[in-house]
C-alpha cells in the first residue's frame, strides 16, 4: 500500500511502500516517554520502500531497553515524530509512527509488544463520556 505522511507543520514530508498488516501498539516505557502519552503505534517498512521528499529531520539517539541504539526522527520545527530506524541489521528497517500517515485511519494496529507497560486504564478508555469536537 502506498502512503504518504508529514509533520504538523507540513515541512517534513514522506512517501512510502508499507504492507498493512506490519502496525503494532507499543507499551514500552520509552515510548510513552517520547509520545507523552500511553503507547505509540507505528508501521514498519523496508528502508528501500521508504523516502523523505521534504526539509531533513533532526535525529535523537537513545539506547532502547532491550540494549539496542535506536534512531529517533523528527521535525526540527514542531517536535512532531515521523519515523525510527536502528544501526546493523536494524537499520533495514523503518518504524513509520502512525500519526504522521495521511492514510492512517485506513490503518489498524494488529500487534502489541511491551505489554506489561501498558498502562492499566486502557480498556476503560471507550466507555468515558466524550463529545465530537471542543
Amino acid at each position: 500500500m502506498q502512503i504518504d505522511g508529514q509533520c504538523h507543520c507540513g515541512s517534513m514530508t514522506y512517501k512510502a511502500e508499507i504492507d498493512p498488516d506490519a502496525i503494532g501498539i507499543c507499551h514500552c516505557m520509552d515510548c510513552q516517554r517520547l509520545t507523552g502519552t500511553a503507547f505509540r503505534v507505528t508501521v514498519s517498512t523496508a528502508a528501500r520502500q521508504f523516502q523523505p521528499t521534504g526539509k531533513p529531520p533532526k535525529r535523537y539517539e537513545k539506547r532502547a531497553d532491550n540494549g539496542a541504539r535506536r534512531f529517533q526522527f523528527f521535525c526540527g520545527d514542531c517536535g512532531s515524530p515521523i519515523y525510527t530506524t536502528g544501526e546493523g541489521k536494524d537499520a533495514e528497517t523503518i518504524g513509520i509512527r502512525w500519526g504522521s500517515i495521511n492514510q492512517r485511519n485506513t490503518l489498524t494496529p494488529n500487534h502489541q509488544i511491551w505489554c506489561r507497560s501498558a498502562i492499566g486504564w486502557l480498556d476503560s478508555v471507550t466507555g468515558l463520556p466524550g463529545r465530537d469536537g471542543d
